[in-house]
C-alpha cells in the first residue's frame, strides 16, 4: 500500500512552485506564471508534475482478456504503447472505477485519483478467482507525469527531481487542468458522483467499448445509449470573468432559484477565461443561463439532452 505521507512532490521545491488544494495538495498549482504556464503546455515544451496519483500494475498472461471481461473498455490485444481510459461499473451500470492505462507487453499500468489506487486493488483481487494475474499499488516507486496534448507517462518516483534537466521547467496542475477541462475529460470522482454512469459523463466511446461484450453495468449502458436521454448530462460553464473566485467542488448549480445540478472541477482557462465542468439535470435548457456559486454561467453542451451518445451537437 502506498505512504500518502510521502507523496509529496521533491518538485514542489523549485523556486516559485505553489501547492494545489485538496486533492491535489501533494503537487504544485502553478510556479508563479499561470498564463504562460498553459502557452507552455499548449506548444509542447514543458511538462507537468501528476505524481500525487495512485500507480496500479496488473501482471500476467490473463490480464488482458481478464480486464477485457470486467470492465467497460475492450483491451482483449490491446498493443502494447495504446492508451487507453477505463472503468468499472456497478450492477447498475454507476462508476465505481475509473482509470488511465497503457500495456507494455507484460504489465498493464494504470493511474488513477489519488486515494483510489487502493480500493481498485482491492477490487481487482476479490475478482482473480483462478486467473492468471498479480495486482499491484506501486504508487511508492512510480509516479505519473502530464505531457503535451494531455498524455502522460509513469516513471520511477526517484526520477521525478531529476526531470527538469530531461524536459525542461515544468508547469504546474493549474495548466494541465485548465486544458482537460476545455478538451471536457472529467476526473472520476471529482467531476462524476456515486450516482454516475457513463452515458452522463461524456464517456462513451472513450472510456467505453460500444461494441464489445457483455460487462457488469452494461444493460443500463446499452439501454440508455439506445433510447437516449440520460438523467443528467455533462456541461462546460463560462464562468462570469469579472467575479474574483471560481466555483469549488460540489458547489450548487442554479436555475430560476433552484439547484439543478453540481460543480465538479473548475479552472482559468489563458484563452476562454474561467471555466468549468457541471452535471446538471437532462430538462436543463440548454440556452439557460445558470448560477455556479453565485457565479452567472452559460454552457456548452458536452452530453446531448435527446441522446446517450456523447456528442457536440451544433446549437442553433
Amino acid at each position: 500500500m502506498s505512504d500518502v505521507s510521502a507523496r509529496r512532490s521533491p518538485l514542489l521545491d523549485l523556486p516559485g512552485a505553489v501547492p494545489g488544494d485538496a486533492p491535489d495538495g501533494d503537487v504544485a498549482a502553478h510556479y508563479g506564471a499561470i498564463s504562460s504556464e498553459q502557452r507552455s503546455l499548449v506548444a509542447g515544451s514543458t511538462f507537468v508534475d501528476l505524481s500525487h496519483r495512485d500507480v496500479v500494475t496488473i501482471s500476467g498472461p490473463d490480464r488482458l482478456t481478464w480486464l477485457h471481461s470486467l470492465t467497460t473498455q475492450h483491451l482483449e490485444g490491446l498493443a502494447p504503447g495504446v492508451p487507453t481510459e477505463v472503468l468499472l461499473l456497478s450492477p447498475q451500470g454507476r462508476i465505481e472505477h475509473g482509470f488511465s492505462g497503457v500495456d507494455d507487453g507484460e504489465t498493464f499500468w494504470a493511474h488513477t485519483e489519488q486515494g483510489a489506487g487502493a480500493p481498485l486493488v482491492t477490487f481487482l483481487d476479490r475478482m482473480k478467482f483462478f486467473t492468471r494475474v498479480e495486482v499491484a499499488d506501486v504508487t511508492d516507486a512510480f509516479a505519473v507525469i502530464g505531457l503535451p496534448g494531455l498524455t502522460w507517462r509513469i516513471v520511477p518516483r526517484e526520477t521525478l527531481a531529476g526531470l527538469p534537466a530531461e524536459l525542461g521547467d515544468p508547469v504546474g496542475l493549474w495548466a494541465w487542468e485548465a486544458l482537460r477541462i476545455e478538451a471536457g475529460h472529467v476526473r472520476v470522482g471529482l467531476d462524476t458522483d456515486e450516482r454516475s454512469i457513463p452515458n452522463e459523463a461524456g464517456l462513451l466511446g472513450v472510456a467505453v467499448h460500444l461494441d464489445k461484450g457483455c460487462y457488469r453495468g452494461q444493460e443500463t449502458v446499452a439501454r440508455v445509449h439506445t433510447l437516449g436521454r440520460p438523467p443528467r448530462r455533462l456541461v462546460m460553464l463560462h464562468l462570469d470573468g469579472s467575479v474574483d473566485h471560481l466555483p469549488p467542488h460540489g458547489a450548487e448549480v442554479v436555475l430560476d432559484g433552484k439547484a439543478v445540478g453540481v460543480v465538479g472541477t473548475a479552472a482559468r482557462h489563458h484563452e476562454l477565461g474561467p471555466i468549468a465542468l457541471a452535471t446538471v439535470k437532462r430538462n436543463v435548457p440548454v440556452d439557460a443561463t445558470l448560477l455556479a456559486d453565485g457565479v452567472a454561467a452559460t454552457q456548452e453542451v458536452l452530453v446531448d439532452p435527446e441522446a446517450g451518445l456523447h456528442v457536440r451537437p451544433v446549437l442553433s
